[in-house]
């Protein structure tokens, strides 16, 4: 995991770039994975109920995709039984790591495996850092 010392940062990625934003960050399996995330999030978040998602790049070459919900929304995780509240960018994350371990298993990419490690060091850093690890725990 990352340190402290080096921040990673994210950026909201431009409406010209979305198109190429998920190719760029899982190839070929980009529509797998866009289908997982929206499954995933469907699974943990009974408020959710499809929508738009906001991409994100990250200073270390990472990405996660979030949407703009409520302050905070209501995340049920059955397999490790998480219950909590946190922001719409923190389950982001969290959607994102799912979907990334579960096409990660079904793949078995090197390149995912790195995507899923640089998320998870963002996500170290991330303010609700902890509600992130208790829910992908």
């Amino acid at each position: 995991m990352n340190n402290k010392s080096n921040p990673i940062y994210s950026t909201k990625v431009k409406q010209s770039q979305r198109m190429a934003f998920l190719p760029k960050h899982t190839g070929r399996n980009f529509l797998r994975f866009e289908s997982l995330i929206y499954s995933t999030m469907s699974s943990v978040c009974a408020e959710y109920n499809g929508g738009y998602w906001d991409f994100f790049d990250l200073s270390n070459g990472g990405f996660y995709m979030a949407m703009d919900l409520h302050p905070k929304i209501s995340i049920f995780v059955d397999g490790n039984g998480y219950d909590g509240r946190m922001s719409s960018d923190a389950a982001g994350i969290v959607a994102t790591l799912f979907a990334l371990n579960r096409l990660i298993w079904v793949t078995e990419s090197d390149e995912l495996c790195s995507k899923y490690e640089l998320l998870l060091d963002y996500a170290e850093q991330h303010k609700e850092s902890g509600k992130i690890f208790a829910a992908i725990d």
